[in-house]
């Protein structure tokens, strides 16, 4: 786990802080560039809620959550309940996406969201933006629903 940590949790965390402050530094609050028009954005929005502004204003909440999330992970990991590769991936996928998010919302109040993809769907257009955590969490969340699938089936 420790090597998950430093070659996976690490690096996307600061990542994901390192475009976030380059968005803090370049852009003001409500821009957005273009990178392919009509399609991908970049942009500087904030976000007090969880996804699609679900909750939103309520970032101490989420604050608190988060923190607990990364307890249990760590509790969780350390029982073994990651034992496979795909379960370590998805690990260390989530560590990185709750530490990501939830050192925005101790710095800056918020969670800073950049990437904008209009996607041209009735139901969310545009399609909410996100950050590099994000989708870590996201990506760790199918991991460990393919997981659960592949466990699923009959050999």
């Amino acid at each position: 786990m420790i090597r998950l940590f430093l070659l996976l949790t690490l690096p996307l965390y600061l990542l994901d802080q390192a475009t976030k402050w380059a968005v803090l530094w370049r852009l003001n609050y409500g821009d957005e560039i273009p990178v392919i028009p009509h399609f991908f954005y970049l942009v500087h929005w904030r976000n007090t809620g969880a996804a699609f502004s679900f909750m939103r204003d309520s970032n101490w909440f989420f604050l608190g959550l988060s923190a607990v999330a990364l307890v249990v992970l760590v509790v969780m990991a350390w029982r073994g309940a990651f034992r496979t590769r795909v379960g370590g991936i998805a690990w260390a996928l989530l560590l990185s996406g709750i530490l990501g998010n939830l050192t925005d919302r101790i710095w800056h109040g918020s969670v800073v969201d950049f990437l904008l993809f209009d996607l041209h769907i009735r139901f969310a257009n545009p399609w909410p933006a996100f950050n590099v955590a994000d989708s870590c969490i996201f990506v760790a969340a199918a991991l460990l629903i393919w997981q659960s699938w592949q466990e699923g089936k009959t050999v």
